[in-house]
């Protein structure tokens, strides 16, 4: 007799049949445990490597249902040539980066609406793509052509090299973390793209953003996709906080009539908390909610998968991973 988790997963399984690509190089969410039955487990796939999450806490070595998701998995998608298993809440950092379960080295790049992007499924607990922004990635590609644009806290920058694909005549990409920038140079690379159409830059948020203000920089389109919590000498990131104060750091940066893309992946707060709060910055006149971005239906389940609530209501977003788009006017110059 299948358990639930089972036929969660075979019922996953079967209503993404369609984003599974003959070449096996696309990345997508395989199950999400917490809106399809079982809220300790999430599996996505990423080129022919399958990752596996477990959620358990306390992490149980061994746990049934992740052997089962494994078993399943093998026997569904044969050509699955290696499986990772994320223990996420085990008090071992090589264990939460994942440990290799079966087959051999995973995957390093995976194909999006035409865009390569460099990935490990060993790093950190992901694996430099976030698959919920999957559809941001594709509005890059398509609307920033021939425009200017900031990525700030851009991790690996795959929402950067997707505007660059996309024809953007220059991007800047900020991050702390000159390691995980590195895959945004590798992605380039794997896309051809001339290394003058993208620029890295190394730094805190805060003080690199207020030399650019300095230098009197703007851009057609900045990228704000802050963690959600993260902190330093020179400033606090807490989302669950609100994203008013990063805003108002960023907006001078972009030009007139540009485009400011906010993400709030905060989990307790509500869609419509954080759609209260981008009305209340646009009440003045010169920020105005052009579009909310939706979550792809692989992360946010479909109609015959779902099974749980999401901890807040995300309306009128989908998701806890909140994405709008607004349209930014600046005040005429003396």
């Amino acid at each position: 007799m299948p358990t639930e988790t089972a036929v969660a997963i075979r019922r996953a399984l079967t209503a993404r049949t369609s984003l599974i690509d003959p070449d096996h190089r696309s990345a997508f969410r395989l199950f999400n445990g917490f809106l399809e039955g079982d809220s300790t487990l999430a599996v996505d796939v990423y080129a022919s490597t399958c990752v596996v999450h477990d959620y358990s806490d306390p992490p149980r070595p061994e746990r049934p249902a992740v052997a089962e998701a494994i078993a399943l998995v093998r026997e569904a998608l044969p050509w699955i040539q290696t499986i990772v298993l994320k223990t996420r809440n085990s008090p071992d950092a090589d264990a939460r980066r994942g440990a290799i379960v079966f087959g051999g080295s995973p995957d390093e790049s995976v194909v999006e609406h035409g865009v390569v992007y460099a990935v490990d499924p060993l790093l950190n607990r992901d694996a430099g793509l976030y698959l919920d922004t999957r559809e941001l990635r594709r509005w890059a590609v398509s609307h920033l052509r021939g425009r200017t644009v900031l990525n700030t806290f851009a991790y690996t920058g795959s929402l950067g090299v997707a505007a660059a694909v996309g024809g953007a005549s220059h991007v800047v990409q900020l991050d702390l973390n000159r390691r995980f920038m590195a895959f945004a140079e590798r992605s380039a690379a794997l896309n051809g793209l001339d290394p003058s159409a993208m620029t890295l830059l190394t730094g805190d948020f805060f003080p690199s953003v207020a030399r650019l203000k300095r230098a009197g920089r703007t851009f057609d389109c900045v990228f704000l996709d802050p963690p959600f919590f993260a902190s330093s000498a020179r400033g606090v990131v807490d989302l669950e906080g609100g994203s008013t104060r990063l805003i108002n750091k960023v907006r001078p940066l972009v030009a007139d009539g540009g485009r400011l893309v906010v993400v709030n992946n905060a989990l307790f707060v509500s869609g419509r908390d954080f759609h209260v709060e981008l009305e209340a910055l646009c009440r003045d006149g010169y920020l105005a909610i052009e579009a909310l971005v939706p979550a792809p239906s692989d992360f946010v389940g479909y109609e015959d998968t779902r099974a749980g609530t999401p901890v807040t209501d995300p309306a009128p977003f989908n998701h806890s991973t909140k994405i709008a788009i607004l349209r930014v006017r600046r005040k005429a110059s003396n």
